[in-house]
Parts: C-alpha cells; structure tokens; sequence
C-alpha cells in the first residue's frame, strides 16, 4: 500500500492545513519506527484525546517519546533545529521567519478559549486598556485571540505575560494572582464554579482558526511515511470515537491510566469538555480540510502574527495543479468511528519564508528568561529536574494531513 504521506508528497506544493480524508479497505501492516514529538503545553484535560492516540500508536509498534515545553515558540524551534520530528502549536509567525521546509499535515482542534475577568477588576474589554493579561505563551492561539480582540475594541494592554497550561492560570485567578487571561471551557466551568459571579467570560465572536496542529520538517515526513501514517490514523480513529461518544476518553484514560496525578476537581470536568469539543466540533473527523487552511490565514493575519493580505496569501498559494485532472481539495465528508481513513491530495500551502533566526543555544541550554513568562515545567515525579516535563503516549487513531510548504 503506498504510503498517505508519500503520495501526499507527490505534489510538487503539497499538503494544506486542509486535509482531505476518505476510508479505504484495510490494508497490510507497516512498518513502525520512533518519533519524537515537541509539545508547545502541559499535558491536561485537552490532551487526552491526543495521549489516547498516541497509546494506540505505541501499540502498533511506533515508538513515540513525547516531550513538553513551556511555550509553543520552543517546541517549533525544537523541530526546526532537528531536536524534534513533529511540533504541536500553530507556528505560523516562524514559519514566516525561518527558512525551513515545515509542513502542518494535521488539525488537532479548533480554538475553544474564553477570555475571562475578574469582575472586581473589570468588567468589560475597554476596561482592560493598559492593564495587564495573561495567555498561554507566545505564538500560542490564546495570545493571538486576545491580540485581535484588543484590535477590535481599540484598546491596547498595559502588558502580556505567559503562563503555560490553562488550569494554571485558572488556579492563578482563584487565588487573585491575576485578573485577567484566557482559559479552555474545562477551566472556564471550574471558575465559574467555584468563583459564580466573581469571574466572568467576555464576549468573542467571530474567531475560527487552529487551536493545535500537526507539523514537520518535509524531509521527515518523506523518509518517515509509515509511522507518520499510523499516528495520524490513530488520532483519527480517536477524534471519530470521541465524536461518537465522549464517554470514550473517560474509559480509555482509566484503561491506560492517563495523567494519573491530575487534580481531583479537574477529573470532574473530563466529561464535560469532550461534551462540549463534541458539541462544537473542536475535534475533526476529518484532520481539517481547505476552510481550516483558509480560516488561520484570516485570523492568524488579523491577529498579528502572519504579515501579508490573507486574501493574497490564500489566492496566490492555494492554486491548482496545472496538469490534466488535478484541482484544489475539497473537504471530504466525515469518517465514521472505528473505520479506517486515507488521504488524499491535499492542495498546495505555500508560504515564502524570509530570514533566520538563532535557535541552537535556545535548545541545548535554558531558555533566557523573562520576568512575564513562567519558569519551565519540571520532569513529571522529578522536582529536581529544571528544564521540562517529559510524557509518552501510545495507542492508535487515524491520520489527516495539512501543508505548509517553505520556499528557500
């Protein structure tokens, strides 16, 4: 069987943060090597659904390390220096600056994120003008939604400080630490819960674009398309049972027991997010398709972090194949769980990436530090460890892919 990434990379611009999946007939066993994944979070609530695949993956075989770093801006700088195989985020504003082949060959989620205040401070976006808030990291979709919204209602912050992981920073408002920041509905519900009136959700509208996404370097993707192709499966395959039934992240993290060490109050919430990702349609059955492409373009441009007409991005580098019969994808139509996905021929994402930037002592030694972000994550059960938190999945879902292909 040829591989989905081989003949993905068949094209000469290939693959788009649009993915085109339909279910074929089983076919044979492929052969499965290592991959070391770069995650731009913490492990929590959201990522079950990812770890579950990843424990799916392991089990055929793939041999998959999964490393997490405090900001999204580390994690892509990791792959592009070779440190890593995949990255997780949505590193738009790098792929712009470094000169670097870096395909998105998947949509994990669509943002879900709420601004939120305390109502003590604030009330109202204008309220926030010159005040402090506190996202995610940098280049993180948290800190792109409060871009554009502080655009939208002319306002400007007083600062932007980055605090990695959304309970984090739910923990933070709880104890008055913060006032003001941006946090995934699990933790949105657990303010709201534990808060009730103190803590409020500003209004957002109009915001569609990648809240994680698949990438890679193309050489990766060539010389590795087996085990691309069983991790992308495997998520599939999990983002369609998910989809079916939520209740199915809840068995599965017992069955493999899953963050073992994840607070009391939060394993109440697991349920419920998956309800509402199901609800919302934060996970695709479908790893993302050409209007996923097309939406981050516009909201990523909006937000500040890709420079360019969005328009012209889209026109100028989502253009059809000029030989006999090729065309752009369209969105295929959704799996259903428990069959297996192939892509197709995704359309061609190209973005001109213009400059270097330095990035070996960022990886070998400690990040320099900033008085607004957080120190980074310890290894999990070592407190003595100083530099990030170390996690491994495994298991099987399915697989979509996107591109993003660079020209040097």
């Amino acid at each position: 069987m040829t591989s989905i990434i081989t003949r993905l990379l068949r094209w000469p611009a290939l693959l788009a943060l649009a993915l085109a999946v339909i279910l074929p007939s089983a076919g044979p066993a492929r052969a499965a090597g290592s991959m070391h994944i770069a995650f731009g979070d913490i492990a929590s609530v959201e990522t079950l659904g990812f770890l579950i695949a990843i424990e799916h993956a392991r089990e055929r075989g793939l041999d998959v390390e999964v490393t997490y770093f405090k900001s999204e801006d580390l994690a892509a700088q990791a792959v592009v220096g070779g440190q890593a195989d995949i990255g997780v985020g949505t590193p738009y504003a790098l792929l712009q600056k470094v000169k670097a082949p870096i395909r998105i060959f998947f949509q994990l989620a669509s943002l879900r994120f709420f601004p939120m205040v305390d109502t003590e401070k604030y009330q109202t976006w204008a309220d926030l003008d010159g005040q402090e808030v506190v996202v995610h990291s940098r280049g993180s979709g948290t800190e792109a939604i409060m871009n554009l919204m502080a655009q939208r209602n002319g306002i400007t912050y007083g600062n932007m400080s980055y605090v990695p992981g959304s309970e984090v920073r739910a923990g933070a408002m709880l104890q008055g630490n913060i006032h003001a920041t941006i946090v995934d509905s699990a933790n949105r519900r657990l303010l709201q819960e534990k808060g009730g009136d103190r803590f409020a959700v500003l209004p957002m509208e109009g915001v569609n674009a990648s809240d994680e996404a698949l990438y890679a370097n193309e050489n990766y993707l060539q010389e590795n398309a087996d085990s691309v192709d069983i991790l992308v499966e495997e998520l599939l395959k999990t983002w369609r049972e998910i989809n079916q039934d939520p209740n199915y992240v809840v068995a599965q993290r017992e069955q493999y027991d899953l963050l073992p060490d994840l607070p009391a109050e939060l394993e109440g919430e697991i349920l419920p997010y998956y309800e509402e990702a199901k609800a919302t349609g934060a996970f695709p059955n479908n790893g993302g398709g050409a209007s996923a492409a097309k939406d981050d373009f516009e909201f990523y441009a909006l937000a500040g972090q890709l420079e360019g007409d969005p328009a012209e991005l889209r026109d100028a580098h989502l253009r059809a194949d000029p030989r006999a019969g090729r065309r752009l994808a369209e969105d295929q139509a959704d799996g259903a769980p428990g069959e297996d996905p192939e892509l197709l021929a995704a359309c061609p994402l190209d973005l001109q990436l213009v400059g270097e930037v330095e990035r070996g002592a960022q990886l070998r030694g400690r990040p320099v530090g900033d008085a607004r972000e957080a120190p980074p994550l310890e290894r999990l059960r070592d407190p003595c460890h100083p530099a990030m938190l170390l996690v491994s999945a495994t298991r099987g879902v399915m697989r979509a892919s996107v591109n993003l292909t660079a020209k040097h």
